[in-house]
């Protein structure tokens, strides 16, 4: 049963895939620079995540693995992941959990990618022995914990009862050897629930909105009356999830402190990276449109697409004029459409963030001004 729906997924998925889907990105505007002051050749476009260095700042995120069809496709996810020099993230690996005979479609991820920064991915329903194990399983240097009830409510034979996951994501991370992300399933994690995690011992966490993937379709396709049509779109973009976390207003109780926010759902081309980059997120994962590519157009393509990114982001941080990340966090942004208004209404200043490259400059030259005094 869980080899079929492991395969269903992967072909509703195709299926559906849609990268028109509205995912908030395009509300957000970067101020043009005629004089951006620097080369490509200046730009370092890498981040820190869980103690590691990344080189490229976006990953191929949770996707697939439990059948022999997605055992494959999780060889060329790999494969591509080496190719390119990118992170990887296994799907969720509770079913080697429940099967072992389905461990070889997860371990084939290091097999392929032995240098690479891998992600396992469980669920709060495990144990920290089965979180260990599935470490251990694909030799990762991070765990995922995805977040998934709106997808369980829908699917056929999903959970229905959620008690204590929070507790149970707590002790997964205080028995966990490697550093642990909580991520949602495109649904989006917004203030309340970073802020929960925080309070249980959750350092970083993947926000994961909508406008990517979108289990709830996936999973009402499923479905013999299909009758849960009207809960597709569920859930706050990535965009607004970020704003939510990182630029609420002093007033309204500023951003969640003591996490790294990471963030995928809904990205469509290295300018979405961008975006999600400048709003605060350390690394951006991406899913929907990686597997588009390769099941479409074949592992060469997928290595092409990845390398191609990583160039282009190079190129977009130097139209910017952002050197590296910090620069990058410092560029005004215009955030407009529905997207605003959602911001408007959970009390994010928008004015703060269109403004916020005077404003480091200010700070700077007041910090300069205090040295030569001092001197």
């Amino acid at each position: 049963m869980s080899s079929e729906r492991k395969d269903e997924h992967v072909r509703l998925a195709e299926e559906l895939h849609d990268e028109s889907r509205r995912g908030g990105f395009d509300d957000v505007r970067f101020l043009h620079r005629s004089f951006p002051g620097l080369a490509v050749a200046d730009v370092s476009t890498g981040t820190r995540i869980a103690g590691r260095d990344w080189t490229a700042p976006f990953y191929i995120n949770a996707m697939t693995g439990g059948s022999e069809r997605t055992g494959r496709l999780n060889a060329q996810l790999a494969r591509a992941a080496a190719e390119a020099g990118v992170a990887i993230a296994s799907g969720s690996v509770s079913a080697a959990l429940r099967e072992p005979a389905l461990e070889p479609t997860f371990r084939v991820i290091r097999e392929q990618a032995p240098e690479a920064f891998v992600l396992a991915n469980v669920s709060p329903e495990a144990t920290p022995e089965q979180a260990r194990h599935a470490v251990a399983l694909l030799s990762a240097d991070a765990l995922q914990i995805h977040v998934n009830v709106a997808q369980e409510l829908v699917m056929p034979e999903g959970d229905r009862d959620f008690t204590g996951w929070l507790d149970r994501i707590a002790a997964i991370v205080a028995a966990s050897d490697v550093p642990v992300v909580v991520k949602e399933v495109g649904f989006g994690l917004g203030r309340e629930a970073v802020t929960a995690l925080v309070e249980h011992g959750v350092t970083a966490v993947d926000v994961s909105g909508r406008g990517g993937t979108d289990f709830i379709a996936i999973e009402n396709h499923r479905r013999l009356r299909s009758e849960y049509g009207y809960l597709t779109g569920w859930g706050q973009t990535a965009v607004e999830c970020l704003l939510d976390v990182l630029h609420r207003a002093p007033e309204h109780g500023g951003p969640v402190e003591g996490v790294t926010v990471l963030a995928s759902g809904g990205v469509r081309t290295p300018l979405d990276v961008l975006r999600a980059l400048a709003l605060g997120a350390r690394a951006v994962g991406v899913s929907g449109h990686f597997l588009h590519v390769l099941v479409s157009s074949g592992l060469e393509a997928l290595i092409a697409e990845l390398v191609s990114w990583r160039q282009q982001l190079r190129t977009l941080f130097a139209l910017v004029g952002a050197r590296d990340l910090a620069a990058l966090q410092e560029a005004d942004l215009l955030v407009t459409g529905p997207t605003g208004e959602f911001a408007r209404l959970r009390g994010i200043d928008l004015a703060a963030l269109a403004t916020r490259r005077e404003r480091a400059a200010r700070i700077a030259r007041t910090a300069q001004t205090g040295r030569t005094g001092a001197a």
